[in-house]
Parts: structure tokens; sequence; C-alpha cells
């Protein structure tokens, strides 16, 4: 329509029975539409809608093991581990350390590297292995 006085284009919407809305109000001179409000802000909501429906969430899953995990149950920990990495899903690996385990950090680096190894997913460590209230701890994912 234009560039219409401000009253003008209030007399306009209301002829029309519908709502004069301000588009864009920082724009020279300020952008303006004559239409439906409750619409306009149901259109509003149901693009927010498919957006977030769009967003993949990404959960941070935790397992953890020890020194004195078995190779058995560190097996299956890993194939935990791969299950979530293949739903795309960040993993954190907890060791817990107890003791006088604390001194054996190059013992706790060899079980992640072997925790790791067993995984048959290809993975990127995000985080590499950092002392947390209970032992040590590290993030991977996926390799995209």
């Amino acid at each position: 329509m234009g560039i219409l006085a401000t009253e003008k284009a209030l007399t306009l919407a209301k002829e029309k029975g519908l709502d004069l809305i301000e588009v864009s109000p920082k724009a020279q001179p300020p952008v303006c539409k004559i239409l439906d409000y409750g619409k306009y802000k149901y259109q509003l909501m149901k693009k927010e809608q498919k957006l977030k429906k769009k967003q993949k969430k990404v959960a941070v899953k935790g397992i953890r093991i020890s020194l004195r995990t078995s190779k058995h149950d560190l097996a299956f920990k890993a194939r935990q581990a791969d299950k979530f990495v293949k739903q795309g899903h960040k993993v954190r690996i907890e060791l817990v350390l107890k003791g006088r385990e604390w001194t054996h950090r190059d013992l706790a680096k060899k079980r992640f590297d072997e925790f790791i190894e067993i995984m048959k997913e290809k993975v990127k460590i995000e985080q590499e292995p950092k002392r947390q209230r209970l032992g040590l701890a590290m993030i991977i994912t996926k390799v995209s």
C-alpha cells in the first residue's frame, strides 16, 4: 500500500475488521501489516514448533568403570557405549579411583585407552581425561 499515515492505516484496518501489526519497528519508516493478530500469532507459534522438531537433542550418557573392572565387564560397558554413540549421544566415561589407586594414574590412562580400543565405533575424544570428584572422566563422541 506504500507509505501511509498511522491514523489512515488504523482506519483502513478497522474498516476491514483486522489489526495493524508492526512487523519491523526499526526500519525507516516502520513496516506494518494489516492482518488478523490471532492468526498471525498462531502462524508464528507453528513456525517455532516446526523448528523445534528439527532440532536434534544430544544427551550425555554416563558409564562408570574402575581399575578393578574385569575384561568381560569392560567389554559389556564398551558395547553400551557403542550403542549410545550410534544413537548420536555423547558418552562420559568415569573411571572411579579409591584410596591408593590415585597414585596409579598411568594405569587409569591405559584403562581408558583399552576401553576405547574395545569399542567398535570410531570415536573422537572431546574432553581428555580430567580429574573429577570420584576419579577421572573423559567425554567421547562419534566421529563425523
